[in-house]
């Protein structure tokens, strides 16, 4: 699917709650970041709502079977429900493409299947975790029991829509927990197909809620509810602080937070096929506007490898083409608001009042309609006091700074708020290895920079980037609580 027309995209503003739609009044505007224009009202759900479809899904947990359904038999309505996800492509890829960041292309070839394929991934595991026989004296049986949660309460970023939720999402129901959703309300419509599907494909009612909504009022309303048992987040570190607060404050439950990031690209001179390098570092940080958490934000780079790779970067970013993310063609697509482009602007001018230089970039686009584009920009001659290497931009801006030797560059590489992601290149294991052993992060990569198409590896940060890890099997056993027993075999002989 190449393009569509987003006046023939109808949207349902609503919740979902028990199976079926649940209205609201209208209380915020959507906004297509592509041209600005207004093209939904959401109704925000209240303490009340929010206590509805949180009781919904703690009676369907009780009552239904999907906790104590036959753990292949959960998964295979899992399964089911990936098909129909796949199936339903030209519908979620345009509902995801309409409001959000992703251009149409990506959305269908990328963004829908990798969503049904991680619901696959995480069916498979029903089966296969359930808890173990403990090593014991002949004359006891221990055991290890695992249980799901009960109610998890799910927050979705607005940059991968489908895919931040699904991440959430299919663990948690996989290991029997039914979950409530609050997506985005920047990008909230393609979670409700979601859940229409999830109905479809057999799951029960209220197994899986959507409640709309912004955080002041939503998700601080689910975070809070009592019959919440956990809470899974992806989005900025402050909002994670806060979200741990309020856990604390309201009976202790454990969180999963994906945050913020400032992740640094060590290219080495050695690096093997340095204009490779450039293309890679550039997607890196221009794909999907630089709106990654993992975005490879900071360039360090061997001083005499500078010039070349700058170049080369440079030259990846000239032939991106800003678009809207409905039109043929896109490969650079818009902020996700003009407010979030005005606080890109703001970093990159204040960077360069401290001394940045601008190498490419460095400034709004214009593209048709009211869109918010920004540039791809190089910023030079920067040092760890300049607010672009401080602070997290979420947007097209990358920082260079040079070393000189292997210390001096693994120095640079660390941050002292940001640990998400890293990226080493170069020719040697060695080096590689050290790096990867010094530089505090929770994902490494080496010789690329991003993930592959699997599910097994799971990510998630140190310091302010968060805590606990979505992906992998750690993110299945993260939504199981992990029971005790110990029988006396002697007893009753």
């Amino acid at each position: 699917m190449d393009s569509f027309d987003p006046a023939l995209i109808a949207v349902r503003s609503a919740h979902f709650i028990g199976g079926r739609y649940v209205d609201g009044a209208a209380a915020l505007d959507v906004t297509r970041p592509s041209d600005g224009a207004v093209y939904a009202e959401l109704p925000v759900a209240d303490a009340e709502l929010v206590d509805r479809a949180v009781e919904n899904a703690w009676h369907a947990f009780k009552t239904s079977d999907w906790a104590r359904r036959a753990p292949r038999e959960r998964a295979r309505t899992l399964r089911r429900w990936a098909e129909l996800i796949e199936a339903d492509v030209a519908t979620l890829a345009c509902l995801e493409s309409l409001g959000s960041t992703r251009p149409i292309r990506d959305a269908a070839a990328w963004d829908v299947p990798f969503t049904a394929e991680g619901i696959r991934f995480y069916s498979e595991f029903a089966d296969k975790i359930g808890g173990e026989v403990a090593a014991t004296r002949p004359d006891h049986l221990g055991m290890i029991v695992a249980e799901p949660y009960g109610v998890i309460g799910a927050i979705a970023p607005w940059n991968f829509p489908l895919v931040m939720a699904s991440w959430k999402i299919a663990p948690a129901l996989a290991a029997g927990n039914a979950v409530v959703l609050k997506p985005s309300e920047m990008t909230p419509f393609s979670a409700l197909r979601l859940a229409e599907l999830a109905i479809e494909a057999g799951m029960p009612p209220g197994i899986f809620n959507v409640v709309q909504g912004d955080g002041r009022v939503t998700g601080d309303a689910l975070v809070r509810h009592s019959r919440i048992a956990k809470v899974t987040f992806t989005g900025s570190s402050q909002t994670g602080a806060a979200i741990m607060a309020a856990c604390a404050q309201t009976g202790t439950k454990p969180v999963t937070l994906e945050l913020g990031g400032k992740s640094p690209q060590v290219v080495f001179a050695d690096a093997p096929d340095l204009d490779l390098v450039a293309r890679r570092i550039a997607g890196a940080i221009a794909g999907n506007a630089g709106q990654v958490c993992v975005a490879g934000s900071r360039l360090i780079v061997e001083h005499s490898a500078a010039p070349r790779l700058i170049d080369g970067i440079g030259a990846a970013f000239a032939a991106l083409r800003p678009g809207h993310t409905w039109a043929a063609g896109t490969t650079l697509p818009p902020i996700i608001s003009v407010k979030q482009a005005q606080r890109i602007e703001a970093i990159v001018e204040r960077s360069v009042e401290q001394g940045a230089k601008i190498a490419t970039g460095g400034m709004r686009l214009p593209v048709a309609g009211e869109g918010a584009f920004y540039a791809p920009t190089i910023l030079t001659n920067v040092n760890a006091a300049s607010e672009a290497v401080r602070e997290e931009v979420f947007g097209p801006v990358l920082t260079v700074q040079t070393f000189d030797d292997e210390d001096e560059a693994l120095a640079l590489a660390g941050h002292e708020k940001y640990g998400l992601a890293a990226g080493v290149h170069t020719a040697d294991l060695s080096r590689a290895l050290r790096a990867m052993r010094s530089i505090e992060a929770g994902t490494v990569w080496i010789n690329r920079y991003g993930r592959t198409a699997d599910f097994v590896i799971p990510t998630g940060g140190y310091k302010q980037s968060g805590l606990g890890k979505d992906l992998g099997r750690q993110a299945f056993e993260a939504n199981l609580r992990f029971k005790s027993v110990l029988i006396d075999l002697n007893q009753g002989a």
